[in-house]
């Protein structure tokens, strides 16, 4: 079984002074770099997506400061991947790649929760990746539902639930580690 590491949008909008701040962001950050260290001394193929937003989005708008990967995040040895859409396999070139270099099993991380990160697990299960999805290294923000604003710890939770029951086997990064 050959994995990859999946590394989702930890883009500066979604940081301090973003235009899409997340809850915990910081410590997502910090988390993908661990993994991402794991990974290439596993010389497990590491791929860091980057997403575009299509024209009049708030956030991810091309040539902006925004769409760009934040700078502490380390990409030295992954290979970048460009998308359009929530789902990371939708239009892009990820699954050719995972099946080039006979990939079955993804980790993946990163934000956001509840949109690019559940989507993408998803569509991997759809493709027949064992998936392990990490916890502790997504993020996610506050959500309004009606009138209720649905803390992004619970809507976080909810996810993690609902894909860890069918989709992929949900993991804590020491676990990952194996620390």
């Amino acid at each position: 079984m050959k994995k990859a590491l999946i590394v989702i949008d930890l883009q500066n909008d979604y940081f301090v002074g973003g235009n899409m701040e997340l809850v915990n962001i910081d410590t997502t950050l910090k988390k993908a770099n661990k993994l991402i260290q794991y990974a290439r001394k596993q010389r497990y193929k590491i791929f860091i997506i980057q997403h575009f937003a299509k024209e009049g989005a708030s956030f991810f708008a091309p040539k902006t400061e925004g769409v760009e990967i934040n700078k502490d995040l380390d990409i030295q040895s992954g290979t970048i991947i460009s998308k359009n859409y929530p789902n990371s396999f939708r239009e892009t070139k990820l699954h050719e790649e995972l099946q080039a270099n006979n990939i079955d099993s993804i980790i993946v991380c990163g934000a956001m929760s509840h949109m690019c990160i559940d989507t993408t697990v998803r569509a991997g299960f759809d493709l027949g990746y064992k998936i392990e999805l990490v916890n502790d290294a997504c993020a996610t923000k506050d959500l309004q539902f009606k009138d209720e604003i649905i803390k992004a710890k619970d809507v976080h939770n909810s996810f993690m639930s609902a894909l860890g029951s069918a989709f992929c086997e949900v993991k804590d990064t020491n676990e990952i580690l194996f620390i």
